[in-house]
C-alpha cells in the first residue's frame, strides 16, 4: 500500500492534475498533454527541492503523462474496422479523471454534511413511560352531581364579579412626621388659647400623650406621633416627663415659643 501525503492544498496526484487542468481552463476530454505534463513535472521538481517526500503515486502519474505525451508525438495508427479514426492516448486518462471528479464532489458533499451535523446538538431520549403507562383518570359524577357542581361554580363566579363591581380596595394614606408635628403644635396652641384645657383631658400642667394621637389610629399612627413628639422636643418646642415605667407621658410646652414653629421639618 502506497503512502499518501498532502502537498500544499492537494491530496494525491489526481488532485494536483485536476487543479492544473481546471486552472488552464481545459476540458478533461481535450487535454493539452504537453503543457500539463510540463506544469506537473515542474511542480514535482519544486517539491523535491524543498525536501518534501512524494508518494510513489505522484511519480507513477508523472511517468504516465510522459508516456501519453510521447504517444501523442508519434504518428497515429488507424484503428482496425474504423478507417480514418485513430485511438486517442488521452482517452483512458480522461475517463479516470472524470471518475475522480465525481468521487471528489461526493467527498466534498459528505464533508460539508459532517461539518453541518457537528454543529447540531441532539437531546437524548427520555423515559416518558411515567405518563404513558397510566390511563387518564375521570371523575365519576352523575348528571345531578355535575349540575350541582356547575351551579356552584356559576354562583361563586357571580359573587366574585359582584364584589369587584361594588367594592374597591382603598389603601390608607400614610401620615408624615411633618403633618403630625403640625397637628401636635395646633393642639398646644388650642390648649394655650383655651386656658389650660385640651380635648377635655388637659390641665394646666400639660397634655397627656394619648391626646396627641388621633382618635381613629393604628400602631403606625402611635409610632408617628411619638417620633414627632421626640423631634419637637429636640427642637425645644415641647418637653415631656413620665411618672414611671409604662406610666403616663405628660407633654408641656418647651422653652421655644410655638409661634416660631411655622415651617417644621423632620430634620430640624
Amino acid at each position: 500500500m502506497s503512502y499518501k501525503v498532502r502537498l500544499a492544498a492537494f491530496e494525491g496526484p489526481f488532485d494536483l492534475l485536476v487543479y492544473l487542468i481546471e486552472n488552464a481552463q481545459m476540458s478533461i476530454y481535450d487535454i493539452q498533454i504537453s503543457e500539463i505534463t510540463s506544469q506537473y513535472l515542474r511542480y514535482i521538481g519544486e517539491m523535491q527541492k524543498q525536501n518534501i517526500s512524494l508518494s510513489t503515486e505522484f511519480m507513477v502519474l508523472a511517468a504516465e503523462l510522459i508516456q501519453i505525451k510521447s504517444r501523442m508525438m508519434l504518428p497515429q495508427e488507424e484503428t482496425p474496422g474504423a478507417p480514418g479514426a485513430a485511438e486517442d492516448p488521452r482517452t483512458e486518462l480522461a475517463l479516470r479523471l472524470a471518475e475522480y471528479k465525481k468521487v471528489r464532489v461526493a467527498a466534498d458533499m459528505l464533508s460539508e454534511r459532517e461539518e453541518e451535523e457537528s454543529r447540531r446538538l441532539e437531546k437524548p431520549q427520555e423515559d416518558i413511560s411515567l405518563y404513558t403507562d397510566h390511563p387518564d383518570e375521570y371523575l365519576k359524577l352523575g348528571v345531578d352531581e355535575f349540575a350541582r357542581a356547575f351551579r356552584a361554580f356559576l354562583y361563586k363566579k357571580k359573587k366574585i364579579e359582584d364584589t369587584r363591581r361594588h367594592y374597591s380596595f382603598v389603601e390608607k394614606e400614610r401620615e408624615t412626621m411633618e403633618n403630625r408635628m403640625r397637628y401636635i403644635i395646633d393642639i398646644f396652641r388650642r390648649f394655650k388659647k383655651g386656658s389650660g384645657e385640651a380635648s377635655g383631658n388637659g390641665s394646666g400642667q400639660g397634655v397627656d400623650f394619648r391626646e396627641l394621637v388621633p382618635s381613629e389610629h393604628d400602631r403606625y399612627d402611635v409610632v408617628v406621633s411619638f417620633a414627632s413628639l421626640l423631634q419637637l422636643m429636640r427642637q425645644r418646642f415641647l418637653d415631656a416627663e413620665q411618672d414611671g415605667l409604662y406610666g403616663r407621658i405628660l407633654v408641656r410646652t418647651g422653652v421655644r415659643d410655638l409661634s416660631e414653629a411655622e415651617n417644621l421639618e423632620e430634620d430640624g
